[in-house]
């Protein structure tokens, strides 16, 4: 398991319909604030302001391919124009399972990575992949 401390950030949160939205800051658009949305933008930040990740290599809810259905990973990080990190995202309650665990393994068929990364906000597991081998790691990897 890997500890994340998610720095504070003046996220920009409103009520509409009687509901919460926040602004998520990579798509440039108002979203419902569900749970998992809040883990979403708090990882998303962390990569961003703890980790030196470039937001404008990021993809939110990259919609892909994955035996002919229609597929969104969470977070994908791209390095040299390349797809290099899937981060899935679940709500805090959710728990990390080989369930979860397959889902990402299923979007890195198509995309393959070199990181896989998954987190509910309170825990969060990553392997690192080379081809056909996974090995869990004990940090998220720099992007330098």
């Amino acid at each position: 398991m890997i500890d994340i401390a998610y720095p504070p950030h003046p996220y920009k949160i409103k009520e509409e319909g009687g509901r919460e939205i926040i602004f998520d800051e990579i798509r440039k658009q108002w979203l419902v604030l569900t749970p998992e949305e809040w883990v979403r933008q708090n990882f998303i930040q962390y990569l961003v302001q703890a980790m030196q990740y470039p937001a404008t290599l990021m993809a939110v809810e990259k919609e892909i391919q994955v035996g002919g259905m229609r597929r969104r990973c969470d977070i994908v990080v791209y390095r040299d124009a390349m797809p290099w990190m899937i981060v899935e995202c679940k709500e805090m309650k959710v728990p990390l399972t080989t369930t979860v665990l397959r889902q990402v393994l299923n979007y890195n068929v198509r995309l393959q990575v070199a990181y896989l990364v998954i987190t509910n906000g309170t825990t969060t597991y990553a392997a690192s992949i080379s081809g056909e081998r996974a090995e869990w790691i004990t940090a998220i990897p720099t992007y330098k």
